[in-house]
């Protein structure tokens, strides 16, 4: 059995080399995203073999449909805007496995890889401090690897995290919202009540509607309730954009996300 598949969510990365300390220089952000996955290489730590990048572009998905509000790519400076396609074409000039969303995320394409190479591989790791990741992580098989914190994050330790289980992560985004991705999540919900309902109900539909059944530690039961009784058909609907899909078409087998690195 292959030990590791290694899941780079390129978007992020492309980001994080945009607005790194490097000096500015033309296609800063395009080059950057190449030594990052170079570097990745060379850590001895990460044994790397088989490995697949996933980029957002465009920027918008079928996300966009369901709700106005959702991320787009306004706002995005022009300098990075434009390195969309070259980005793609530099890392697979570069020998790495590139998967372009459009329909779908990046984000959906790393989930998709994660349940589809799972029986396959010893160990999925998935590159990316994203929050909704967490929702992949399946004991220590299927990992979320933070490299700017040099973080695992694996099912138990999302759960002392968080207090609650992977399946529970979409929606926690729901309640809490994030804005990296335009959900806005339900007034007045902080990370300590949402992960403390979650806790003790799983899911959005299994929440009492009298606040008499919640937890006693979760402060303003009442008016979270009531929030949660008036805007739960939102709720519901941020759970869904949360929620990463698993069915995205990857072609490629494991075999043929292992390196050929020119």
């Amino acid at each position: 059995m292959i030990e590791r598949l290694h899941l780079v969510d390129g978007t992020f990365e492309l980001f994080r080399a945009h607005y790194s300390k490097r000096p500015d220089r033309a296609l800063k952000a395009t080059l950057g995203v190449v030594d990052s996955l170079r570097a990745l290489l060379r850590d001895p730590e990460e044994r790397v073999t088989h490995l697949a990048v996933a980029f957002d572009n465009p920027i918008r998905s079928f996300r966009n449909d369901l709700f106005d509000g959702y991320k787009t790519e306004e706002g995005m400076e022009p300098v990075l805007l434009a390195q969309l396609d070259t980005v793609e074409k530099a890392v697979r000039e570069a020998g790495f496995v590139v998967w372009s969303m459009k329909a779908f995320e990046a984000d959906d394409a790393l989930a998709t890889a994660a349940m589809k190479f799972a029986t396959e591989v010893a160990q999925i790791r998935i590159l990316t401090p994203d929050k909704d990741l967490g929702q992949c992580l399946r004991s220590t098989r299927v990992v979320q690897v933070d490299r700017i914190r040099k973080r695992v994050l694996d099912e138990a330790a999302l759960i002392a995290l968080r207090g609650f289980p992977p399946a529970s992560v979409p929606d926690w985004l729901a309640l809490v919202g994030d804005d990296a991705d335009g959900i806005p999540g339900l007034a007045g919900f902080g990370d300590k009540s949402a992960a403390a309902l979650l806790r003790a109900f799983g899911h959005l539909e299994s929440i009492p509607a009298d606040a008499a059944s919640w937890p006693a530690t979760i402060r303003g039961a009442q008016r979270l309730a009531a929030t949660l009784a008036e805007e739960r058909k939102n709720a519901l609907l941020y759970r869904t954009l949360a929620t990463l899909r698993t069915d995205v078409p990857l072609p490629e087998s494991l075999e043929e996300l292992r390196l050929r690195v020119r």
